[in-house]
């Protein structure tokens, strides 16, 4: 193996600790700490680990955590009635509905429901459209994430090729749109993409986040490419990214490893979004690029 593993398990960990460091002066302005509202609807095995630690962490930033907990009939308008009471709610900065929700339930209508100014997740289309134009506004976590983890391994990203594989809107088109904030050439691929190794041949980046278990090849790659394994994908009872791992870590210069690599940084990049929203709700100054 010659590529560099980047820790996002590590730079997590110095993202919230970066967070808790701003809000005892952002609570001494007003009284009241950052709050973080959690929404979570049945009983989704996975999706209760992850709102458990969610809890956790906003706890140990030093934020107030309002975790609601729904049972698995509740109807769609009851759902939003508690979005509306959240929207409504000075304490709550933040509002994250924990997706997926049960078949019987809208999704897209509950979250065009949350507040924009509250979207932490970035998902709001409002979220959307101020990322695609350069205005200020939420940005999904996991691109924010992979974002933050490219800078500090490669600095300024200006006139880089960058290849993202995957079109989401969670994850693959905000992905672009950061990069191409960045002044990156960008080619937005996909699973359908024709001749996909043409376009990472000449790739300086690869942000994978297509769902298919090692489906990025290492030959594929240009020798030392940067390459952020967005994927998640259970084999045999392992993870495993969409990303060849043994083959890609004898070519790339740099790559994450799954677990340990993207995941770490989305609940981070959660508190952070947290963070600045309470600040812009509040009126609060904060240096938004220092965290």
């Amino acid at each position: 193996m010659s590529a560099e593993l980047i820790d996002g398990k590590a730079f997590a960990a110095g993202l919230r600790a970066r967070v808790a460091q701003q809000v005892p002066a952002f609570a001494a302005a007003t009284g009241r700490a950052p709050g973080l509202a959690v929404v979570l609807v049945g009983e989704d095995p996975a999706s209760a680990v992850y709102v458990r630690s969610k809890g956790k962490m906003t706890c140990e930033a030093g934020m107030e955590s309002f975790e609601h907990r729904l049972s698995a009939e509740t109807s769609q308008e009851e759902l939003i009635a508690l979005v509306d009471q959240l929207n409504a709610d000075p304490a709550v900065d933040g509002i994250l509905v924990q997706l997926p929700l049960p078949g019987h339930l809208d999704s897209e209508a509950v979250l065009l429901r949350i507040d924009p100014d509250k979207d932490v997740d970035g998902f709001h289309p409002f979220n959307a459209g101020r990322l695609a134009t350069g205005l200020p506004g939420f940005v999904p976590c996991t691109p924010l994430g992979c974002l933050m983890l490219l800078e500090d391994r490669l600095g300024d990203l200006t006139g880089l090729d960058a290849v993202v594989i995957g079109r989401s809107n969670i994850v693959g088109k905000p992905m672009a749109a950061l990069l191409t904030a960045k002044s990156c050439t960008v080619t937005l691929t996909h699973s359908r993409t024709r001749n996909l190794p043409h376009y990472l041949a000449h790739a300086d980046i690869v942000v994978a986040a297509v769902g298919r278990a090692d489906f990025v090849k290492g030959e594929w790659l240009k020798p030392g490419a940067t390459v952020i394994d967005v994927g998640i994908n259970r084999v045999d009872g392992a993870l495993r990214g969409d990303v060849d791992f043994a083959g890609a870590a004898s070519v790339a210069g740099a790559i994450t490893p799954v677990p340990g690599g993207v995941g770490p940084m989305t609940i981070a990049c959660l508190l952070r979004n947290t963070l600045v929203a309470a600040h812009r709700r509040e009126g609060v100054a904060l240096d938004e690029d220092s965290i």
